[in-house]
């Protein structure tokens, strides 16, 4: 997988004030990738050491009072060109700064205040559809004994679960919200088990309750609470669906977004939720941006068919009629399932990092699905599932 850095980053000495800023997340994710650095202010040729820069009334300026708009436009038109060059989907940029910064820069009063904003090269990466993010998120992202990697796995997907090197087991009724009188369905597991795989900290959680099994939407997101109260900071959704036709196939898939039609919200019936500032929680990117591409990157190299896609969450049990498949197709949905939405709204509001796996086990709205067909698709496509989860694993 390829990606662009800034410089600084990788602790190359190109700052204004002639010094570099590396990350150790950033280099041990740079040396599992093919890395093209880059710097906008050199590639303009601003001096090094310099006057600090920032972006005020829609232009750039140093801070003796020079207007070096056009430079930063320049230089990041050359590193453009780079990053078209280099073919890569990833860019890891150095927060804050004008030409560089992602969602937030400093604000043009040189006291370290912040305001919203994207540097300049930064926006020119983001319309030319590469995946920007700035170090931060690569912290955030990184496991470790202390923030564990959830994973979450649906029907027939539990297998995953064996690769695990255990150091605990939970039972599933020890946990806190999860119901007492709630059985496993097949494909499913009720035990959670810490420990690492491929010496990577996990909490893997083998089986799920549904809402179709009458169950609420705060006991079925008991989970994704237990897994945030153990320190996890990602957490990795996995499940079955069903592919829609002319969107999607049967394989494994990726999810971009999703839509709610369970007609049920884990906020609604969350007590917690009332201790917070405010109830309304930014689904705008449900599923990190950072850990899909990673996960697509992870999956061409590896040669594993990966599709994506937007996931519709169906309350279930029955499977879809024809006419609802017609009408999930028109709404852009690939993938049919019935679980997973309400977790990822909870997984959100606790502000965890989401990444959406699935298996198209079959087509919505097939005359001959049934829970047995599902489970034995799960089986075929189990060992491309186990490779792409492991990759994803190893590039945090």
């Amino acid at each position: 997988m390829r990606a662009i850095v800034s410089a600084c980053l990788l602790g190359k000495p190109v700052r204004y004030d002639g010094g570099a800023k590396p990350c150790q997340a950033v280099l041990d994710l740079a040396q599992k990738l093919e890395v093209t650095p880059v710097c906008p202010e050199t590639a303009a040729r601003l001096p090094v050491p310099r006057p600090p820069a920032e972006q005020r009334g829609g232009r750039v300026w140093l801070r003796d009072g020079t207007d070096v708009t056009e430079d930063f436009r320049r230089g990041s038109e050359e590193m453009l060109a780079v990053a078209r060059r280099a073919g890569a989907p990833l860019a890891v940029l150095k927060a804050k700064s004008p030409s560089c910064g992602v969602h937030v820069i400093y604000d043009g009063t040189y006291t370290g205040s912040l305001t919203e904003g994207e540097g300049v090269y930064a926006r020119l990466l983001e319309e030319e559809g590469i995946c920007v993010v700035s170090e931060e998120t690569v912290q955030s992202c990184k496991p470790s004994v202390e923030h564990p990697v959830a994973i979450v796995l649906g029907t027939g997907l539990g297998h995953l679960a064996k690769l695990v090197k255990p150091v605990r087991r939970i039972d599933y009724h020890d946990i806190e919200g999860f119901p007492e009188s709630a059985r496993p369905v097949r494909g499913h597991d009720f035990e959670a088990t810490i420990g690492t795989i491929d010496d990577v900290p996990v909490v893997v959680y083998p089986g799920r309750i549904h809402l179709y099994q009458g169950y609420s939407a705060s006991e079925v997101t008991s989970l994704v609470r237990h897994a945030f109260r153990l320190g996890c900071r990602d957490i990795i959704f996995a499940c079955a669906t069903g592919a829609v036709e002319g969107n999607a196939k049967v394989g494994l898939g990726l999810l971009t977004d999703q839509i709610n039609l369970t007609g049920r919200n884990p906020l609604a019936e969350w007590d917690e939720l009332r201790d917070v500032d405010t109830p309304f929680v930014d689904m705008s990117e449900a599923f990190s941006p950072y850990l899909r591409t990673l996960a697509q990157g992870v999956a061409d190299d590896a040669g594993i068919g990966l599709q994506q896609g937007v996931y519709a969450g169906m309350l279930g049990p029955s499977f879809e009629t024809p006419a609802e498949v017609a009408a999930l197709r028109a709404l852009g949905v690939s993938f049919a399932g019935m679980s997973t939405v309400n977790e990822v709204i909870m997984a959100r509001a606790l502000d965890m990092n989401v990444l959406g796996l699935t298996l198209a086990t079959n087509m919505a709205g097939s005359a001959d699905t049934d829970h047995s067909s599902v489970l034995a698709c799960a089986e075929r496509y189990s060992e491309d599932f186990e490779r792409l989860v492991r990759g994803v694993l190893r590039m945090l």
